[in-house]
């Protein structure tokens, strides 16, 4: 933890050249000129003053300001970091009051995506991949068999940056990083060892003290009677214990609408998608759906299987109502299929925030509102692909992207269901992903409109970043889910969810081979002097 904040202090002060914490003063380019290195990059003496010329490593005020505006306008998910907007000085193009966490999301997702576009090739490709590091060493699974590369990677990414940053970036912190596989190695996962726990208990602790002349005493006096108070409250009846804290996701993972409650009476083709979308997704309904195919396919011979999708997707709602209408109250009938089949009443809640499966998501409108971005989801869904004469070809399983419009409660009498309608990004035209890995959409583009709605118990958050090199796509990052203990014990195939991937992955041979061709250390595309005093 204090590696990765001092690395990050050091490199954002390198890069902004923020007064007081950059690497790269007078001094530094002196100290190079004696030691016989880089002597283009020696302080210059001209009649308005001393002033140093432009580094490798050097923004101009038009990147520095483009770099800070990236970070500026990032808005986050709920409960994934703090606002990074706070942090942020456009006026004097600085980072302000960063702690320890802010550092981490930094080094492993921002600092990467806000210097897209900016500084050589060579310096962007080598930062990049010293975030990667850091991102992968935080990660909850490591395989022990890609540790040997990762040191290899590390130390090769650490020689790089010393062909481009000065000799007095490289202090003891930015040594230690070559040591942390290593740890690892000994000591298993970073995150199993993280610091910020104890740093959080620690301000706890520090709310103890009422009587600043004897601080240890007046924590220990509080603690002890908190204490105490909660061993009394074990023989009270309807008393919840103090000092444990709750999340914020308790009592709410099979859903519950947190903001903007209203009644709606949605048009009804609207009506008829989101009810065919649960009823596909219902697995008390799985043998009506093959049964309702084998009709179609003994009803109607002959046709493609691309004919026979479309008429079930179009008569198959209507079909289960009649079907359960015939054998409606028989013993034998299940009757959840009973009241699933009959539809949802016509009148639907409608929420601008649901919290449901450990994510809290917004609409679009209600992100617009708020300092944070809940409205990004993703979906891992199957599609069958089908040829020029419309037979079935293989079935495809891709990620899907998209920004919640409305969030729906459908009332099947006494079962809830919520769901989530999107607009969706196309895949054919706005999905790509680039040489650095980054996974950029288009979310202009509007797709699959016929199927806008999916179940909010399947839905991934995700939130998007503007891409700053290419101002139509974004970049797409990852949520925080965050049910361990919530509720009820989590199950080993729920825990083994993660859902911190890493957002990006350098193709290191295939951008760095001429990383040691025509070395410079002077930028040649800027010519802005930094004059000291």
């Amino acid at each position: 933890m204090h590696i990765e904040k001092n690395v990050c202090d050091s490199l954002l002060g390198l890069l902004l050249n923020i007064s007081g914490k950059t690497k790269d003063g007078v001094n530094a380019r002196k100290d190079m000129e004696e030691m016989g290195i880089r002597k283009e990059l020696a302080p210059v003496e001209s009649v308005n003053g001393t002033y140093l010329p432009p580094a490798f490593y050097t923004m101009s005020k038009a990147e520095k300001t483009k770099f800070c505006k990236c970070l500026h306008d990032i808005k986050v998910p709920s409960s994934y970091s703090a606002n990074i907007k706070s942090l942020v000085s456009m006026k004097e193009c600085k980072l302000l009051g960063m702690k320890s966490h802010d550092c981490h999301v930094l080094m492993t997702h921002m600092i990467p995506i806000a210097i897209r576009g900016l500084l050589p090739e060579n310096i962007r490709h080598t930062i990049t991949k010293l975030c990667l590091f850091f991102n992968m060493i935080h990660t909850k699974v490591i395989d022990p068999e890609v540790l040997d590369e990762w040191q290899k990677e590390i130390i090769i990414t650490l020689c790089e940056l010393e062909m481009h940053f000065p000799p007095s970036f490289f202090d003891i912190m930015v040594h230690l990083i070559s040591h942390i596989v290593q740890e690892i190695k000994a000591c298993g996962p970073v995150f199993l060892r993280y610091m910020y726990p104890f740093e959080r208990y620690m301000g706890f602790l520090k709310g103890y003290v009422r009587n600043r002349n004897h601080p240890e005493g007046s924590i220990v006096e509080g603690y002890i009677c908190e204490e105490a108070t909660e061993f009394c409250t074990g023989y009270l009846e309807g008393v919840e214990s103090i000092g444990v804290p709750k999340s914020r996701h308790s009592g709410r993972l099979a859903g519950l609408g947190v903001v903007g409650m209203k009644i709606i009476d949605p048009g009804y083709e609207d009506l008829q998608l989101a009810h065919f979308v649960v009823l596909q997704h219902m697995t008390c309904i799985a043998s009506y759906i093959e049964e309702h195919m084998e009709i179609l396919r003994s009803t109607h011979l002959q046709k493609t299987e691309k004919w026979y999708k479309t008429k079930h997707n179009e008569q198959f709602s209507e079909w289960m109502k009649n079907k359960v209408a015939k054998t409606y109250d028989q013993p034998n009938v299940d009757k959840t299929v009973q009241k699933l089949g009959q539809g949802p009443d016509f009148r639907v809640k409608s929420y601008q925030g649901y919290d449901i499966n450990g994510y809290t998501f917004y609409t679009k409108n209600q992100d617009k509102k708020s300092a944070t971005q809940n409205s990004g989801v993703t979906l891992i869904a199957s599609a069958t692909e089908f040829d020029r004469v419309n037979h079935a070809k293989r079935i495809a399983t891709n990620s899907y992207y998209g920004v919640i419009e409305e969030i729906w409660e459908l009332n099947y009498d006494d079962i809830i269901i919520p769901l989530l309608k999107c607009k969706w990004v196309d895949n054919r035209t706005g999905v790509k992903v680039d040489e650095y890995g980054f996974t950029l959409v288009d979310l202009t583009t509007d797709g699959y409109k016929s199927e806008p709605f999916i179940l909010a118990s399947q839905a991934t958050q995700v939130f998007f970043v503007n891409d700053p090199s290419k101002p139509k796509y974004h970049i797409v990052l990852q949520s925080k889910r965050r049910i361990l203990g919530v509720d009820h014990v989590v199950d080993e195939e729920e825990y083994n969810q993660f859902d911190e991937l890493p957002p990006f992955s350098v193709g290191v041979q295939s951008i760095n081979e001429s990383a040691t061709d025509g070395v410079t250390y002077v930028r040649s595309d800027h010519n802005e002097r930094i004059y000291v005093e």
